[in-house]
């Protein structure tokens, strides 16, 4: 029973941190206060009620459109809640080292924060194709702190992590502008990819990234084919990198290398 009202608890607030965070998406890249004013309509400017504003309910409960001016509510909002739910419960299931060394005990409880750094990222790439580089900064100090809690040979590794993924996309980006004459990475990317070294460790963030290129080549491939992504078209990358980050937080790259070489048939 107490383990029932734990997970509900857990889901609860992560649907709340969910609604903050379509304020964060919708108001940080347009230089607004995401704390002043409270939530409001951005058609008709009345604020929203207490009861309209609760996570995925509110919603439904509206059917999609403001109480004052009738204006879509766009599904995006309960979408984004219900997600943030369910990753802070994935959480929760953290069975391995993701963290590439952490205690156990703490492995659940860290991943909460780091999920509540992704999503806002993801989101405003993609609207924007910019990951802010407050979030990525303290992201990064924040994975070292946690990685303080093994000790220093682990907080030793996680500190190279960081330095090399930022220094090789940081590289990769500069020579792909030199060969392509454009930019293939934003230095947003890099960042991101430091932030994830700073919790991932060495061999976390080599797998990471790997999941981040195969995926972004898959969803590349299949914009080519449907005709949504045109030649040298660009696309974001850090969702890509953020999905990487998550999944070997959960599972480990042990667990993740194991059944890539099974389905290479090794």
């Amino acid at each position: 029973m107490q383990g029932l009202i734990l997970w509900l608890w857990i889901g609860l607030l992560g649907a709340c941190v969910g609604s903050f965070t379509n304020v964060v998406a919708w108001r940080l890249p347009r230089q607004e206060s995401v704390v002043f004013p409270g939530s409001h309509c951005p058609r008709c400017g009345h604020s929203i009620r207490w009861h309209d504003n609760l996570p995925v309910f509110g919603w439904l409960l509206l059917r999609g459109r403001c109480r004052d001016c009738g204006s879509a509510i766009g599904w995006r909002y309960p979408t984004v809640e219900a997600g943030s739910a369910a990753l802070w419960l994935s959480a929760l299931l953290v069975t391995q080292s993701g963290g590439g060394g952490l205690p156990s005990l703490v492995l659940p409880w860290v991943g909460l924060p780091l999920i509540a750094l992704l999503l806002p990222l993801t989101l405003i790439d993609l609207d924007h194709m910019w990951l802010p580089e407050g979030f990525c900064r303290w992201g990064l100090v924040l994975g070292l702190f946690v990685s303080c809690s093994g000790g220093p040979v682990l907080l030793a590794d996680h500190l190279i992590a960081a330095s090399a993924a930022l220094l090789a996309l940081e590289g990769l980006s500069a020579l792909a502008e030199r060969w392509l004459g454009q930019p293939a990475l934003g230095l947003g990317d890099a960042k991101l990819a430091a932030m994830g070294g700073a919790w991932l460790g060495l061999s976390g963030i080599g797998m990471a990234m790997a999941l981040a290129v195969t995926s972004g080549a898959i969803v590349g491939l299949l914009g080519r084919i449907s005709g949504r992504l045109q030649p040298r078209q660009a696309f974001p990358f850090g969702p890509f990198i953020a999905l990487g980050i998550w999944l070997v937080w959960l599972s480990g790259p042990g667990w993740w290398w194991d059944h890539w070489q099974h389905l290479l048939g090794h």
